[in-house]
C-alpha cells in the first residue's frame, strides 16, 4: 500500500500524496457516526481544529474531522473540548489562530503565554489596557475565582462597549488578556460566546502539573508537530502551522534535521526547499473525496494549497460582496485526491434545506461528470449529518443542473445514499 520515500527528492504527485496522508485523508467511513474513539486520533493527527465565528454552514471546528470520517458525533467533539474533569481531552488557544489542541499541547504552548504576559505576540490595545488598568485585571481574576466560569457580559462591571479594541467593553478585554496569558481559559461555550474559568480549573492536574519546557525545547516541538501534520513542506508551511516565529523556527529546523526527525527534500516545482517528516511514507495510490471547510488545515495556507494543488483560493466572506467571484461561503471540493471544484453552501436550519447558491469546476477539469456525481454524493451525506432534509441547487449553471438532476434522483429522506450510489454508477 505505501512506498518509502525516495531519498533526497520527491515528485510533485508524490508530496500530494504524502500531504493528504499526513493529514488524515483516505481511513474510509464508517456506517454510522463516528464517536470519540474514532474521532481523537484524527484530531490528534492534524494537531488542532481552528475555531472561527462563521457559521453559514456549521462551525468551523467541526467541518475538518467530517471531510475525513465523515458522519460523526458533533456532541462527543463537544463533550471533549468542553467537558469537566478526565472527560476533557482539548483546550482552546491561540495556535494557527483561536483553536482546540490536545491537551498534550498545553504545556508546548506556555512560552506563548509568557511572551504575552511580556507583552510580545499579543495585540497591542489588549497589552495597553492591562498596562493601564492592573486593578481591574485583577478584580476580574478574583470575581471568576469567586463566582466560577463566566461570561464577559456576566462580570460584576463589564463596562459599555467602548472599549480599545473591536470596541469590546473592558470585561471582554480584560478576559481576553488573561486568556492570552494563560490565567484563564475556555471552560465551555455558550453559543459562541466563551465562558471563563481559572486555568487550574479546567486543565487536569496531570496536565497543569507537566513541567513547562523552555521555549526552545517547546518551539522545537511544535515545529516537528507540523511538519508531521504537512508530512512534506517549506519551512514557511511549517512554520504556518502553529504561527511559529521565524528566528526561532529555522533554528528548530536545523536541530531536527541533525537529530534525524526532518529530511531535506526537493520536490519538483517547488521554488523553496522542503522537508520530509522521518517515517513519512507516501501511498501508492491516495484519492479521498471531501467536501473542505475553508479553515481546513489542508487549505488554510493558501500559497501551499497553490503549490500542492494547483488551485488558487481566497476567503470571500471577508471580501466584499462587489469583488466576490464564486460566493460567501465555499467549500473546496477535493475530488479523487484532487481538488476539482468549489461550491457555495448555506444551511438554513429553519427550512430544513441545504441551499447549494453555486458550484465551479476547476478550470482544465476534462470530465466533470464523475465529479458532480461524486459532489452529489457529498452534499448528501453532509446533509444528513446536518439533519436537513432537502438539498436546494439555486443556480442555472450547467454544472448545478446536472448537480440537481442527480440529487432528484434521491426523492426523499428514506432512500439510502446505496440507492445513489447505484444510480451513479449506472451512468
Amino acid at each position: 500500500m505505501h512506498q518509502s520515500a525516495l531519498q533526497g527528492t520527491l515528485s510533485a504527485e508524490e508530496a500530494r500524496r504524502v500531504a493528504l496522508a499526513a493529514q488524515g485523508f483516505g481511513g474510509g467511513r464508517d456506517p454510522t457516526p463516528s464517536q470519540w474513539r474514532r474521532i481523537a486520533p484524527v484530531v490528534a493527527r492534524m494537531g488542532l481544529l481552528q475555531i472561527d465565528s462563521v457559521n453559514v454552514l456549521v462551525r468551523s471546528h467541526y467541518l475538518p474531522v467530517f471531510s475525513r470520517l465523515g458522519a460523526y458525533s458533533r456532541a462527543a467533539l463537544d463533550e471533549r473540548a468542553f467537558a469537566g474533569g478526565t472527560k476533557r481531552a482539548l483546550f482552546e488557544y491561540w495556535a494557527h489562530e483561536a483553536s482546540l489542541l490536545p491537551l498534550d499541547f498545553h504545556p508546548l504552548m506556555r512560552w506563548r503565554m509568557k511572551r504575552a504576559a511580556a507583552g510580545i505576540g499579543i495585540y497591542g490595545g489588549i497589552v495597553k489596557f492591562a498596562a493601564d488598568n492592573p486593578d481591574y485585571i485583577r478584580a476580574v481574576i478574583a470575581e471568576i475565582g469567586r463566582r466560577g466560569p463566566l461570561s464577559a457580559s456576566e462580570l460584576d462591571d463589564p463596562g459599555t462597549r467602548s472599549g480599545p479594541w473591536w470596541g469590546w467593553h473592558k470585561g471582554k478585554t480584560a478576559l481576553e488578556y488573561l486568556f492570552w496569558t494563560g490565567e484563564v481559559t475556555t471552560s465551555h461555550r455558550r453559543g459562541f460566546e466563551r465562558v471563563y474559568d481559572l486555568t487550574e480549573r479546567v486543565i487536569p492536574a496531570a496536565i497543569g502539573s507537566v513541567a513547562t519546557p523552555d521555549e526552545a525545547d517547546a518551539i522545537r516541538a511544535l515545529t516537528l508537530a507540523g511538519a508531521r501534520a504537512h508530512g512534506v513542506a517549506t519551512e514557511i508551511d511549517i512554520r504556518d502551522y502553529f504561527r511559529l516565529p521565524v528566528a526561532e523556527t529555522k533554528l528548530a529546523l536545523a536541530e531536527l534535521v541533525e537529530a534525524g526527525d526532518l529530511e531535506p527534500v526537493k520536490v519538483d516545482g517547488w521554488k523553496q526547499p522542503a522537508y520530509l517528516a522521518t517515517g513519512a511514507v507516501i501511498p501508492k495510490r491516495l484519492a479521498p473525496t471531501a467536501l473542505l471547510s475553508p479553515f481546513d488545515p489542508l487549505v488554510w495556507h493558501r500559497p501551499r494549497t497553490e503549490r500542492i494543488f494547483d488551485f488558487h483560493y481566497r476567503l470571500e466572506f471577508y471580501t466584499p460582496e462587489p469583488k466576490r467571484i464564486f460566493g460567501y461561503f465555499v467549500m473546496p471540493f477535493l475530488h479523487r485526491g484532487r481538488l476539482e471544484a468549489r461550491v457555495d453552501l448555506k444551511a438554513d436550519r429553519a427550512g430544513g434545506r441545504l441551499r447549494v447558491f453555486g458550484v465551479f469546476a476547476e478550470a482544465g477539469l476534462r470530465r466533470t461528470d464523475d465529479m458532480i456525481g461524486a459532489l452529489a454524493l457529498e452534499l448528501r451525506h453532509l446533509a444528513d449529518w446536518l439533519k436537513l432534509p432537502e438539498i436546494r441547487v439555486e443556480a442555472e449553471t450547467s454544472l448545478a443542473v446536472a448537480l440537481r438532476e442527480i440529487l432528484c434522483r434521491v426523492e426523499n429522506r428514506s432512500t439510502t445514499m446505496d440507492m445513489l450510489h447505484s444510480s451513479l454508477r449506472s451512468e
